[in-house]
């Protein structure tokens, strides 16, 4: 028996809620002698470690760095070696794009080119009003490529979202991205002798492109990553009963939610105006996924002290979310991305599950002789969840943990 088969033999509906909260990025390594995690002044996300079930999770597998997309569909309970979704799909559902089959998306940079290099790979991550004036002025500029209808929408700062429209096209091409400053423009090739005809379209974009924002430092050219058609893929719904909600600011997190059939909860950009949309909508649904982005993009950036501050103003505000008492709350991110590294890397996130079916003995039941255990736990961090009951495992079972923990699973035989 095949994984979503079992899953769609024993998934059950019940009236039990399911919080996942998402810190794009949690994970770090040490910059003098801590983590951002450990660094972090965080009461609220000890106290709730202390009474939780810890652990460390792989998303895809040891040893391998994970984009973005495939992390988050192995936390929604989808196998991303089965599903590799492009990361422009994304991109396009979750600025509310109607991507037809004759459609490619791609995720695209604005990027900084100086003396022939690529300089910045996020053009400063420009203001999101700029990028909305520099994609007017190229919407208006770079209507066709060749046979292809040009399709622009503004991201959020330096990203934007291309959508080519012709027949014939393939998403089967390499990411435009020298993923590194100091190397030249890099030009999307063919992986077979079908898409050949997209690669020079593309090829030919950007180009166009930058000689349209030639001198418009810091955005004169672009990177394109993550080509992609529509996939298909089945909901949440179907593969689990859950009826599922997304709370998520950056395009690509509500395109994926999308994509696996979570409704889209419209929020403000704090972490304060996501934790009143939970509240907002709680009654609405069983499982709520709820994603902060800017632990990742300052893990990127190499700012340890503004991850860290990310992390601080999450704990602050988590109390609000604590006091819905959801039957299953988890905490963990998507992958690592230490600011050490400025970048994704492999090392397992951390991982917080709470609920009144875990081995943990909550605070009530505790015995003098268990002081020293939950001391040395006490801390939510990287240490810590490697010490965890949870032990290490896949990412992928994060969402069967949650459900076996909801009572949303049968038995599996006789």
């Amino acid at each position: 028996m095949q994984r979503e088969e079992l899953f769609r033999k024993i998934s059950m509906e019940n009236d039990r809620k399911m919080v996942l909260l998402v810190l794009d990025g949690l994970g770090g390594l040490p910059v003098n002698g801590k983590t951002e995690l450990e660094t972090a002044h965080t009461p609220n996300l000890d106290l709730l470690a202390a009474e939780s079930e810890l652990g460390l999770s792989h998303p895809i597998a040891p040893g391998i760095t994970p984009g973005s997309g495939p992390a988050h569909l192995s936390l929604f309970g989808y196998d991303p070696l089965k599903y590799e979704i492009g990361r422009g799909i994304l991109e396009a559902l979750g600025v509310g794009i109607a991507v037809e089959s004759r459609s490619v998306a791609v995720r695209g940079n604005f990027a900084t080119l100086a003396n022939g290099v690529i300089t910045d790979r996020r053009a400063g991550r420009i203001p999101t009003a700029q990028n909305r004036e520099i994609v007017a002025l190229l919407s208006e500029r770079i209507k066709m490529i060749d046979d292809a209808e040009v399709r622009l929408y503004s991201g959020e700062e330096h990203r934007f979202v291309l959508v080519l429209t012709a027949d014939g096209l393939s998403d089967q091409l390499t990411d435009a991205d020298p993923e590194a400053t100091g190397l030249p423009l890099k030009y999307a090739q063919a992986k077979n002798e079908q898409a050949a005809k997209t690669a020079r379209i593309v090829n030919r974009f950007i180009d166009r492109l930058t000689s349209e924002l030639a001198g418009q430092l810091p955005a004169n050219t672009c990177l394109l990553r993550g080509f992609a058609k529509y996939p298909a893929i089945p909901s949440m719904g179907e593969l689990f009963k859950l009826k599922a909600a997304a709370i998520a600011v950056y395009p690509m997190y509500k395109g994926l939610a999308q994509l696996v059939g979570m409704e889209i909860l419209e929020t403000g950009r704090s972490i304060q105006d996501q934790a009143a949309t939970l509240k907002q909508h709680y009654a609405d649904f069983d499982f709520f996924f709820l994603h902060v982005k800017k632990t990742d993009s300052y893990g990127e950036d190499g700012d340890f002290a503004h991850k860290v501050a990310v992390i601080e103003e999450f704990d602050h505000w988590l109390p609000e979310i604590l006091e819905l008492t959801p039957d299953v709350l988890v905490v963990t991110g998507d992958h690592s991305t230490p600011a050490l590294m400025k970048g994704h890397s492999w090392h397992p996130n951390p991982v917080l599950l709470k609920s009144a079916f875990q081995r943990i003995m909550p605070a009530g039941r505790r015995t003098p002789g268990r002081a020293a255990v939950v001391a040395q736990r006490s801390k939510f961090c990287e240490t810590a969840c490697a010490r965890g009951v949870l032990g290490h495992f896949n990412a992928l079972d994060v969402l069967p943990l949650m459900m076996a923990n909801a009572l949303k699973l049968k038995k599996y035989g006789a």
